[in-house]
């Protein structure tokens, strides 16, 4: 949002500096971006041409003697048509930039005769796009004085970075007013229009829409007889400073009340409406030829002003070409009107639409200003271009409904720390236009209609804050507590720390993907539901959100891959998507391999090379982080099991899933389905994993949580090997749970260490031979002693797979 400090000042009482009220507009949230001083101008003085005679080696060149009013006049070589003697004219001196050509003067020889300086033009000096002489001032110009001055160039730019919910200081008067409440200054009161009308608007106004929110109020009123020519200069000036461009009287009023009080208002050429205006949604594939000269494809969706010839202006957005005003006009449709905010900013960002109409309609404008920002834009056609008016027409408007909060002065202090007395805070929300009913320490405010953003204590506790001071707010140390005698994070925020720890200490790297992918992804890994696609999503490959981490991980791999960095190891902790409810949404830690980064190392090592190539990653890495991610959580890991299988888009027979019991999935790895790869068109040997952290149960709550004592025993570890032979469909975890289970207090580990599959076996049959690691606590064990273990272990096998000892 820019404004000049004229016009700032034009709505504020005020001797304040420029320092001063930057400084302010800052401290009460609206952070001042930029200024411009307008230092550029300073060196331009005011001079007067002593002489003129032509250049002895040009025929359309001049030397002008200068006088600049220090009494020392300079040689000028000028080519401007009109110079001549005794003209006055802004004038730079060598070293001056020159901002309208972007140059620093210097002493130059033109032609054999030399110039200390220039004679401007206005387009020289940024002031308009005439350059076909320099500037010619009266007779009465005071010489040698700063011509930024004299032109009314030197007012200062001031620039605010506007947040979104300040949709009242999108107008200099709503920024005045708040300034106004800080106590710098006084708000000038406005005049109410005051014109006189004849007769009736004659064109009729109808609103043909099923939701009456699109369009709440729409005034409109005909003028007769205006004569539309350029602007006057001192609103050419404030347009152009604040980076408009004028067109001409009827549209550079529009810009000016959008600017001045936020109320975006269009003007149609009367005689270009045929018939009645209505406001309705556009046809499905409606055009309209807008005034940037665009055609726009239209859908139901978007809201239109209408006649018979069709679309005359995008509701709230911008205006149709051909009802545009121009130098022809003679009668004109004034048009002030409510828009709905929502389907201000839906129509604008999916017709790529940017316009300071858009940026006021999409934040909300004070509907009570509608009308009377009507009869305000209708005085200044009336000043500006003549004409009649007539009596305006006023459709739809039901009136403002104000919104009352119950406000506790209490809720200050104890939001904030601030100790604002109930009178200042009552003083404070008057000031800024608030109605303050009641007495006491509890009062009932009105909000106003130009403040959509409030609508609870703690919004007008901000408002006192900010014209109180966010600096007189103190900062004090958080109270010191003499121990923590509970833990601060959740278990979930400790599990997810965990895994990217125990993840990243296996060498793979973190990534940071996107919650929400295409839809062909998403369906590929379960989601694609329509309860999770976005509404308004930030592009149109970003649709859906993510059921998986996997997509996300796969693409950036394949990215990385592209360009040249084949072996990745990437991981993410984050969340993924089942439904739209809360509880369906998942905290999942997910990793994928590529190539040869292993947990070993990457590439091609001596160590684990095949034919020169690095051993590419497999199922059984993808194993080794996940069971990693689980143990790193602190699962007792004697009760995870392991089955075959997992969802489509791991490969059939090179996947598992990981289990706590029969019902509670814990997460699963493995690698990729040939045909999911070839949908992401991603290649390469790749596995990964995920696993979800939510899912794993809480740990059981110890009495204590002091280490219990270390206890190492004094006897030797015994290894006893067996191989048993089974069906080729037993799994060697089964083998492996049930030797484990055999004798829990002696055995430590079981270790699968040969797989053998054979004609001397029998079809259908398989060997897996196991070490089994027997520790001895109280005693060292007898012969008696391992072949009853022994047997047990056998035993247990046998029951449990169907496994004989293999002689």
């Amino acid at each position: 949002m820019k404004f000049t400090l004229s016009w700032l000042k034009d709505h504020l009482e005020t001797d304040a500096p420029l320092n001063e009220i930057c400084d302010r507009l800052t401290a009460i949230g609206l952070e001042v971006e930029d200024v411009d001083d307008k230092a550029a101008y300073k060196p331009f003085v005011i001079a007067k041409v002593l002489s003129a005679e032509k250049h002895p080696s040009a025929d359309r060149l001049k030397v002008l003697m200068v006088d600049a009013g220090d009494g020392k006049p300079v040689q000028v070589v000028c080519g401007a048509p009109n110079a001549r003697a005794g003209m006055i004219g802004a004038f730079a001196k060598p070293g001056t930039y020159v901002p309208g050509i972007d140059v620093t003067l210097a002493v130059g020889n033109i032609r054999g005769v030399e110039s200390h300086g220039m004679m401007c033009s206005e387009k020289e000096l940024d002031m308009s796009d005439n350059h076909d002489g320099i500037i010619d001032l009266a007779e009465d110009a005071p010489v040698g004085t700063p011509f930024a001055s004299y032109a009314g160039l030197d007012d200062p730019v001031i620039e605010i970075n506007l947040t979104p919910n300040r949709p009242d200081c999108t107008s200099i008067h709503g920024i005045a007013r708040d300034l106004a409440a800080s106590g710098l200054g006084t708000l000038k009161p406005q005049a109410k229009p005051d014109f006189k009308t004849e007769g009736q608007t004659s064109v009729d106004l109808k609103i043909i829409l099923d939701d009456e929110r699109l369009c709440p109020g729409f005034g409109l009123r005909l003028v007769r007889g205006v004569r539309n020519g350029p602007s006057p200069l001192w609103m050419q000036q404030r347009l152009k400073a604040i980076g408009l461009r004028p067109i001409n009287a009827l549209v550079d009023i529009t810009n000016f009340m959008t600017f001045d009080h936020g109320r975006p208002m269009h003007v149609f050429d009367a005689a270009k409406v045929k018939g009645d205006l209505t406001v309705r949604r556009a046809l499905e594939g409606e055009t309209v030829l807008a005034l940037d000269t665009r055609e726009y494809k239209l859908n139901p969706s978007n809201v239109v002003i209408s006649d018979e010839n069709g679309v005359e202006s995008i509701g709230g957005i911008m205006g149709g070409e051909h009802s545009g005003c121009d130098e022809n006009t003679v009668d004109v449709l004034i048009e002030s009107a409510l828009w709905d905010p929502i389907n201000i900013a839906k129509t604008g960002r999916s017709l790529g639409i940017i316009t300071d109409a858009r940026y006021r309609f999409e934040r909300g404008v004070d509907p009570e200003y509608m009308v009377p920002g009507l009869d305000r834009t209708t005085q200044l056609v009336l000043k500006l271009c003549g004409g009649v008016a007539a009596e305006a027409k006023v459709v739809g408007y039901k009136g403002h409904q104000p919104k009352i909060v119950d406000f506790p002065y209490a809720e200050v202090k104890r939001l904030t720390g601030l100790e604002v007395s109930t009178e200042e805070s009552r003083h404070i929300l008057t000031r800024l236009g608030f109605a303050v009913e009641g007495s006491g320490e509890r009062v009932s405010v009105t909000v106003p209609s130009w403040r959509p953003d409030v609508d609870g204590k703690a919004d007008l506790v901000e408002e006192v804050m900010r014209i109180h001071g966010v600096d007189q707010i103190k900062p004090e140390p958080i109270e010191k507590l003499s121990s923590v005698n509970a833990k601060i994070l959740t278990t979930l925020q400790i599990r997810t720390r965990t895994a990217k720890r125990a993840l990243a200490s296996r060498g793979m790297l973190e990534a940071v993907t996107w919650s929400f992918i295409p839809e062909d992804q998403a369906k590929l890994f379960g989601g694609g539901a329509r309860a999770l696609k976005l509404a308004n999503p930030i592009a149109s490959d970003m649709s859906d959100m993510r059921p998986s981490l996997l997509p996300g991980l796969l693409s950036a791999a394949q990215r990385n891959a592209d360009k040249g960095f084949g072996d990745v190891a990437i991981f993410e902790v984050s969340g993924t998507y089942e439904s739209d409810r809360p509880e369906g949404q998942r905290r999942v830690a997910g990793g994928i391999r590529r190539g040869t980064a292993t947990i070993n190392g990457t590439g091609r090592l001596w160590s684990n090379t095949a034919k020169g190539g690095g051993k590419p990653v497999d199922v059984f890495d993808a194993k080794a982080d996940a069971l990693a991610v689980l143990e790193a959580c602190g699962l007792p890991m004697g009760n995870v099991q392991i089955e075959k299988g997992a969802p489509e888009w791991y490969h059939p027979g090179r996947s598992g899933t990981i289990k706590m019991g029969p019902k509670v999935v814990l997460g699963y790895f493995g690698e990729f389905h040939p045909k999911t790869l070839g949908a992401l068109d991603v290649s390469g040997a790749l596995c990964g994993f995920e696993i979800f952290l939510d899912a794993m149960p809480e740990p059981k709550k110890k009495a204590t949580r002091t280490k219990p004592p270390l206890e190492l025993s004094p006897f030797q570890v015994v290894k006893r090997d067996f191989a048993f032979v089974v069906s080729s469909d037993v799994e060697a975890g089964a083998i492996v749970k049930a030797a484990s289970t055999a004798d829990r207090k002696l055995i430590t580990g079981v270790n699968v260490f040969d797989v053998f599959e054979g004609a001397t076996l029998g079809e259908g049959r398989k060997s897996i031979a196991v070490e089994v690691l027997i520790q001895p606590v109280e005693r060292t064990l007898t012969d008696e002693d391992f072949d009853t273990l022994t047997a047990k272990i056998v035993a247990n096998v046998e029951k449990t797979t169907g496994g004989t000892l293999r002689a």
